[in-house]
């Protein structure tokens, strides 16, 4: 179990949004290109990039879904207080 992962996110208003970005995704559309594009989270200038992490330092839904992906692997929608998050893990 890693205790800190390097991930970045897309975070929308509604899930009709967040299924928006995935339809978008698997059409081949680069995750960094559609995070600068609509993330409502200022990391997304960076192409949506949160840097490293460690555990508790998230929302819970968030460091759930974060923690269980693999490297490369992109989550189904997640929702928090905050919105949508679509999140990939970066390392």
């Amino acid at each position: 179990m890693p205790n800190k992962v390097h991930c970045a996110h897309i975070l929308v208003k509604t899930e009709k949004q967040a299924n928006t970005v995935l339809e978008r995704l698997k059409k081949g559309e680069k995750f960094a290109n559609i995070a600068k594009d609509v993330s409502l989270c200022p990391s997304g200038k960076r192409g949506g990039d949160l840097g490293t992490f460690g555990r508790g330092k998230m929302v819970k839904e968030f460091e759930k879904a974060a923690f269980a992906l693999q490297k490369g692997q992109i989550s189904p929608t997640v929702r928090t207080k905050y919105g949508y998050h679509i999140i990939k893990r970066l390392e």
